[in-house]
């Protein structure tokens, strides 16, 4: 039997650029790569920054000093990675389950993300106060809009029978995370950095998962498919 490409995956090459096969066939790599590369980055950073407590200082606190410019580069990739994953999971799922609003949110949680580690570079036109109010204002759009986007997308899984299941996971650990945030912001029991690193993993969670989940479904369909031979006379 002969192996062929499938017809929809030959059209959508032939009509998409360069950044469409990106969101289409990559984007789920991508995403768990750089979630991966942050969460590494931050676990090692707890040894290095010897200077730091890690159940006291926020994360944002390692990205001025000694290896900052890592953190931030790690920063940049998962903020990239929230635009991608928030396209891919647009393309790859059923229209009748596609919503432009989760999508939107990742796109806006990436700019945000970007916009927090670059208030950390001593920017020229901005003196200390203005700087700290980009930067609490840039995290707590990125937290806002993740978690939002996280549990209309987990939602949105229903309405596509492949992505259905996931919704048993999806949703719940979407769910907490949202509700984690809150008692962050609100709840002072325990350490500031213990609160905060908790709702990140929280949400790191969620994304490596989600971007799983897209990776397996983009390699499905760029599996050849064997050609049905015709039917007998």
């Amino acid at each position: 039997m002969k192996a062929t490409v499938p017809v929809d995956a030959a059209v959508r090459r032939k009509q998409g650029g360069f950044l469409d096969g990106v969101v289409r066939q990559k984007s789920g790599l991508i995403c768990l790569v750089a979630v991966l590369v942050f969460l590494s980055t931050c676990i090692v950073l707890q040894w290095l920054r010897t200077d730091l407590d890690w159940r006291q200082d926020p994360l944002s606190a390692y990205l001025k000093g000694p290896y900052g410019g890592w953190l931030r580069l790690a920063y940049y990739s998962l903020s990239m990675a929230l635009i991608l994953l928030g396209a891919g999971l647009y393309r790859v799922l059923q229209p009748q389950a596609r919503s432009a609003v989760p999508a939107a949110l990742l796109a806006l949680a990436g700019i945000a993300l970007a916009l927090t580690a670059i208030s950390e570079t001593d920017l020229p036109l901005l003196d200390h106060d203005q700087e700290n109010q980009l930067h609490r204002l840039a995290a707590m759009t990125t937290f806002l809009s993740v978690t939002s986007a996280m549990v209309l997308q987990s939602w949105r899984f229903h309405y596509d029978a492949i992505w259905r299941v996931h919704v048993a996971l999806a949703l719940p650990l979407a769910v907490a995370s949202f509700i984690a945030l809150w008692i962050y912001a609100y709840w002072h029991g325990m350490p500031e950095g213990l609160r905060q690193k908790t709702v990140i993993s929280m949400i790191l969670l969620w994304l490596g998962i989600a971007a799983w989940w897209l990776r397996h479904e983009q390699l499905v369909r760029l599996q050849p498919v064997a050609e049905t031979p015709p039917a007998p006379d």
